[in-house]
């Protein structure tokens, strides 16, 4: 019972819904925005460990690319991306085994250009891979032993011939690429500088054809399986054709990449080429004359041992015994020089010799001719 004049103690239901105090009002956004912010930082963790991010971010703020990274067409992997499309693995089946080297589209209808050791042996019949890893079957058109060219032909639509350069403007120093597939690695690329210029090489195995050509010298890696190749100046336009290789091994052992690698100058090749294709074979070029070893004395040279009668040096008047100093300034030292080089040039093409006869130095022009075979 209450008293009289006196108000009753207001009693408050555990169970009925309060007015939030002040102290309430202030923890509700405190506690809301740590949620939010637990929340946000779970939520972001599981994404980046979704998205293959680590909580630690590597690398600095993002960059204008520099300008060596934008392949230009011009630059290096520029030259390379436009030249690969146009450069095929050549095989070619034979009795010991398949034989596997590179070429490079020459013509739009399908001439490919390899070297001849590639070939050698063969049935007649080869393929070739292109850039894109399709195959297609390869006839061979027509082959030349002593210059180390052969051409085949594939039937295919849409081949990209390359662009030929021009060996002979070729300096000592010059940026190249080599390119084919050494190792059977397909679409491999080098790069390198020239080393030197009419290098003259005599190459073959026992018992086969002898080779002669004033190569080109590179340092560009090149290893078995690039024979045939493309070697490809700074624009991307072929110098040369790929095909040997020195190197500092043991007998029976495979020879490897030491820097010292030799490319048939494009000039020569192509010259061989189209003669293969217009009549099967190719015209060989001669001086008309043999050389024997040095003359071992002072000035060096070559002696001359046979001139062949109304041959190109017999009408330039040389003769047996005289010694040859230089053709078109360079110095002969060995007898391969005297041959290599003569066959570097086309036939009707005029060359200086400069020689001596006895203790006096002289000069003659000779016209260059096709061997009549």
């Amino acid at each position: 019972m209450v008293a009289p004049g006196t108000e009753p103690e207001p009693v408050t239901d555990p169970d009925a819904p309060g007015r939030p105090t002040l102290r309430h009002l202030l923890l509700i956004p405190v506690i809301t925005a740590l949620l939010a912010g637990t929340l946000g930082g779970a939520l972001g963790y599981a994404f980046a460990v979704r998205g293959g991010a680590g909580a630690t971010v590597l690398g600095g703020a993002p960059a204008e690319v520099p300008a060596l990274a934008q392949r230009k067409p011009e630059s290096l992997a520029g030259v390379a991306e436009r030249v690969l499309p146009s450069v095929v693995t050549v095989r070619v089946s034979s009795l010991g085994g398949t034989s596997e080297g590179s070429g490079f589209i020459a013509t739009a209808d399908g001439h490919v250009i390899t070297n001849d050791h590639v070939v050698a042996g063969g049935s007649g019949k080869a393929s070739v891979v292109f850039n894109d890893g399709s195959t297609a079957p390869a006839t061979i058109v027509g082959q030349d032993p002593e210059s180390d060219i052969a051409v085949i032909k594939v039937s295919r639509p849409g081949l990209r011939p390359v662009e030929f350069g021009d060996s002979d403007a070729l300096a000592v120093g010059d940026p190249v690429l080599a390119i084919g597939s050494p190792l059977s690695l397909a679409n491999t690329v080098t790069a390198g500088i020239v080393s030197a210029l009419d290098r003259t090489m005599q190459a073959g195995e026992p018992g086969g054809p002898v080779r002669y050509y004033a190569a080109i010298q590179t340092d560009a890696a090149v290893n078995h399986g690039n024979s045939g190749g493309p070697l490809v100046d700074g624009a991307g336009r072929v110098v040369g054709v790929n095909s040997t290789i020195k190197s500092l091994v043991a007998e029976g052992q495979e020879a490897g990449n030491i820097g010292l690698a030799f490319a048939i100058p494009i000039n020569q090749a192509k010259r061989v080429t189209q003669d293969i294709i217009g009549t099967g074979k190719a015209r060989r070029t001669v001086i008309g004359a043999r050389a024997d070893g040095p003359t071992g004395v002072a000035g060096g040279g070559l002696r001359l041992a046979e001139v062949e009668p109304s041959g190109p040096a017999d009408g330039a008047g040389l003769k047996v015994g005289d010694v040859i100093l230089k053709i078109n300034g360079r110095p002969m030292t060995e007898p391969t020089d005297l041959t290599a080089l003569v066959r570097k040039f086309a036939p009707g093409s005029v060359v200086t010799v400069e020689y001596r006869r006895g203790s006096a130095r002289q000069n003659t022009s000779v016209t260059l001719a096709a061997d009549a075979k």
